[in-house]
């Protein structure tokens, strides 16, 4: 899929640097280019669907790790408190 995008951005250059034609083949509807741009987008859209997954499981996997440490702290706290004899004050 790597190819897409520089396959389009190769295309596009060649649109920019022929002088008259450049406004006419950029805006042409030419099945070619529709299909390389249609190509593009959904490489670049399937690139931030990857990288907003991967984040996402970041972000949930740190939620699971603090969860656990706050759990952790909570049972040193009610042992600690259990030891102080301070576990039957409200």
């Amino acid at each position: 899929m790597a190819d897409v995008s520089s396959d389009y951005i190769a295309t596009n250059t060649a649109f920019a640097s022929d002088g008259n034609n450049s406004a006419n083949a950029a805006t042409s509807s030419d099945p070619k280019n529709v299909q390389d741009l249609t190509n593009y987008v959904q490489l670049i859209l399937q690139q931030m669907q990857d990288k907003f997954q991967e984040m996402s499981d970041k972000i949930t996997g740190r939620m699971d790790e603090m969860a656990k440490r706050i759990d952790d702290l909570e049972k040193n706290i009610a042992t600690i408190m259990t030891d102080a004899g301070l576990d039957n004050i409200e």
